[in-house]
């Protein structure tokens, strides 16, 4: 290799550091983000909580963000991702529709679960009416794949018989995550109101059974039953 050659190469290399490190800044800003407004939604969440959190400063959620509004959605999207990559992961036996259903239901609730953040990030945003998340050129990106599962286990049960065409894999998949989500959001005040707590494994298992029946006798013909 020739020193010209040498000397051109040098400056990729660090250029390359460079943007490694600004993506482990934004990532890591980002993160914080979730955390921050999940415990205390978008008002309560500052920007200097924000940066305190992720070991930065505030002029980078400026430099990489813009404004506490672009952060906010961008961790809105963050959170969608996660879900359709964890979805995408799922391994259905699509021959067997009724068993990739129950799969299906299993996971909606177990991720809500699972994730806290991405209940009380949808909680704070629909307090603003879905004002933040209507900026995001990506939202129906990310529902078009998470509908798609049920739509898939959907039209192959109808096409064997054992599920009823006149259900709507949009109605499907609404009942599904509705069911899950009201759970997680209102857990809470729910243990409170019913003198039980509806965090423990038990409980929280007698649903998961009670939901997946519900999900099942909404699908499957009557003969199946």
């Amino acid at each position: 290799m020739t020193a010209k050659a040498i000397s051109n190469a040098q400056p990729q290399r660090r250029v390359g550091v460079r943007e490694k490190s600004a993506e482990t800044t934004r990532d890591s800003l980002l993160m914080a983000a979730i955390k921050i407004f999940a415990e205390h939604g978008f008002d309560g969440g500052s920007i200097d909580q924000i940066s305190k959190a992720a070991n930065s400063h505030d002029r980078m959620i400026y430099y990489y963000f813009g404004n506490k509004e672009s952060l906010f959605v961008a961790a809105l999207e963050e959170i969608y991702r996660r879900f359709n990559v964890a979805e995408a992961a799922l391994t259905l036996d699509l021959t067997r529709p009724k068993l990739a259903l129950e799969q299906v239901v299993r996971f909606v609730l177990h991720y809500y679960k699972e994730h806290p953040e991405f209940v009380t990030l949808l909680n704070s945003e629909n307090l603003h009416r879905g004002k933040h998340i209507v900026r995001s050129d990506k939202a129906q990106q990310f529902s078009s794949p998470a509908i798609s599962v049920v739509d898939d286990v959907l039209r192959r049960g109808i096409a064997e018989g054992s599920f009823r065409a006149t259900v709507a894999s949009r109605d499907l998949y609404m009942m599904i995550v509705a069911l899950g989500y009201f759970y997680q959001s209102n857990r809470f005040t729910l243990s409170a109101f019913l003198g039980e707590n509806l965090e423990t494994p038990e409980v929280f298992e007698q649903w998961e059974t009670f939901v997946i029946d519900a999900v099942l006798r909404t699908v499957l013909n009557p003969a199946a039953l």
